[in-house]
């Protein structure tokens, strides 16, 4: 599908792999300002219980989920991923100033719902350009190299959050509003400066409709993993769990976000080496690695009395997720056709957002009705149950979801 690649390297890999990584960086700086700040907003001033964060939270990722199918498999047929990852970009920038405008929770679950949408224009493009972009041996470098910048995004926004709350005195909407600004940067960058690959057609010149009737086209190999993603998120709801946990284990409202730069701190550090390890070592070793990982921060979470084990444990959670999440892209990428890259994309986030939506409404009902400690010891024991079926599935020898080369 792919005829030439952009001639500029960083290193070992292509520009466009740090250009997309850098604009994941500043939309992550806006969004994480907002979403450290966002489930406090929700309880403490607009009065929402548990169980609304939960469907809120799950609703907002399920749509985002369901609007990469439509996305992706558009982007196949376009022969053109950028139009529709700047369009998403631009999209989720445009809500951001909503939320410091909001005075009802209708307010905040109409932004984050088109937020979302944004989100779902842009994700499968993006994941799919990534392995248009980078040479098949570097793929899982590439998608850990973006992951990890991406993080840097995800631990700053909150770090600038925590800053300005002591700066303006916990004034959370005026914080807000200062993250509007990075959010148009990275829609900025990725206009101006990213170059995509060109794209053959078909042999006549035209285009197949697009459909996703052509997922019956995807391997079962690809299916496999779009199984184990979907395990992988029911084992992992929102991390706007961990900032309530953490505000209930005793940490300051002006101090709560610094739990998710905990979180992405590890998550950044973690992702490009993973990354790497994951073009020499076995898949299923490091996604096992990943689930016990997983057990250990939700048993850290559950157990947590002060805000030192709540960071302990956020810390465990950003390792699990730099050991699986750029692993898993990997994996799509390397068993989705090339021509049908974006709709594996689509159809793997779908599944793995309708996931998140359950996770997080059970995590979300737990909490209110048995508590924190129940609402993370469920997920220790699911992510538990995940792993030993994928012990399990490696005794039996079945190797059908690993790509050629991996296991």
């Amino acid at each position: 599908m792919t005829t030439n690649r952009p001639g500029l390297r960083t290193g070992t890999l292509p520009t466009g792999i740090w250009i997309l990584g850098f604009g994941s960086l500043f939309m992550d700086v806006s969004s994480e300002m907002i979403h450290g700040l966002l489930p406090i907003l929700m309880t403490s001033v607009l009065g929402a219980s548990m169980l609304t964060v939960g469907i809120i939270e799950g609703v907002a990722e399920a749509t985002a989920a369901v609007t990469k199918v439509f996305s992706g498999a558009l982007s196949d047929w376009l022969g053109r991923r950028k139009l529709l990852l700047v369009l998403g970009y631009g999209l989720a920038a445009c809500t951001k100033p909503v939320f410091p405008l909001a005075n009802s929770i209708g307010w905040v679950l109409g932004a984050r719902f088109v937020d979302r949408v944004g989100k779902g224009i842009r994700g499968a493009p993006r994941d799919a350009l990534v392995a248009d972009i980078a040479p098949a041996a570097l793929r899982g470098a590439a998608y850990g190299l973006r992951q990890a910048l991406d993080s840097v995004g995800a631990f700053t926004g909150p770090l600038l959050a925590v800053l300005l709350m002591l700066w303006w005195a916990n004034d959370i909407r005026a914080v807000m509003w200062v993250a509007v600004v990075p959010a148009f940067i990275a829609v900025t960058l990725l206009a101006l400066y990213l170059r995509e690959p060109r794209h053959e057609q078909d042999s006549d010149g035209t285009r197949t409709p697009v459909s996703l009737a052509d997922a019956r086209h995807l391997p079962r190999r690809y299916w496999l993993v779009v199984l184990l993603g979907a395990v992988f998120t029911l084992a992992r709801f929102s991390e706007a769990f961990l900032v309530l946990r953490a505000n209930d284990v005793g940490l300051g409202i002006a101090y709560v976000p610094l739990i998710m730069i905990a979180m992405n701190v590890v998550y950044a550090a973690g992702a490009y080496p993973a990354g790497r390890a994951a073009d020499h070592l076995r898949s299923r070793t490091l996604l096992l690695l990943g689930l016990l990982v997983l057990v250990a921060a939700d048993g850290v979470l559950a157990a947590a009395a002060t805000p030192l084990e709540a960071f302990a444990g956020a810390a465990l959670w950003g390792l699990h997720m730099a050991l699986t999440q750029g692993l898993l892209s990997m994996l799509v990428a390397e068993t989705a056709p090339a021509a049908l890259r974006g709709t594996g994309f689509g159809i793997f986030n779908l599944v793995s957002g309708g996931a998140l939506l359950l996770a997080s409404v059970i995590a979300g009902g737990l909490w209110s009705l048995l508590g924190p400690a129940t609402t993370f010891l469920a997920g220790a024991a699911f992510a538990a149950i995940a792993a030993i079926g994928l012990i399990v599935h490696a005794i039996r020898g079945d190797r059908g979801t690993r790509p050629a080369g991996q296991d």
